[in-house]
């Protein structure tokens, strides 16, 4: 029982980092592309906005908890976590980025342009738009890549180490499950 209590917070790193990085490979790269060429453009860029919106929340809240994670990790002696969280930090700094400078003035930009009757690809911000799209999109890249290469150096030291005393008459110890 013990052994599966000091595995509970490898366990938890593990599974934010799936969720984080899960949904943001299947966000940017599944579901936003099917509503640009499922929907008319103004419908799509607003139902993607949205979606990168809690994508961004997603991000800064797991990015958040596994700096915590990898932190308390190594400083219980686990050094494979102090290289991931350079990792972590990368994808944090493109999500504020993204979230906190980028979006709110592509999302400005897009609410302006529908007020003066047109989208924002046919408006008068349409090159500062792109500008911004593009460095956004960059910003987008360098995180996934990031999360992929995160996914990719998860510590190993998580596996399970399963005593068994007796209980199949082998007496082993030691056996590691995982």
């Amino acid at each position: 029982m013990a052994a599966a209590v000091s595995q509970m917070p490898h366990r938890l790193f593990r599974l934010l980092t799936v969720l984080w990085v899960g949904s943001l490979l299947t966000i940017g790269y599944a579901v936003a592309p099917v509503l640009f060429t499922s929907l008319d453009r103004i419908s799509a860029g607003a139902v993607a906005a949205q979606l990168f919106r809690i994508q961004g929340l997603v991000g800064i809240v797991c990015g958040i908890l596994l700096l915590v994670l990898a932190n308390v990790l190594v400083r219980r002696g686990d050094q494979a976590y102090r290289r991931v969280r350079w990792m972590i930090a990368g994808m944090l700094l493109c999500v504020l980025v993204g979230y906190f400078a980028l979006q709110p003035f592509m999302n400005a930009m897009r609410v302006a342009a529908l007020e003066a009757g047109s989208d924002v690809g046919h408006s008068v911000y349409a090159t500062r738009f792109g500008i911004l799209h593009g460095v956004s999109s960059l910003f987008y890249l360098i995180e996934s890549v990031l999360g992929l290469a995160l996914v990719w150096k998860l510590p190993a030291g998580g596996g399970v180490l399963a005593v068994e005393q007796g209980a199949h008459g082998s007496g082993t110890a030691g056996k590691v499950t995982g």
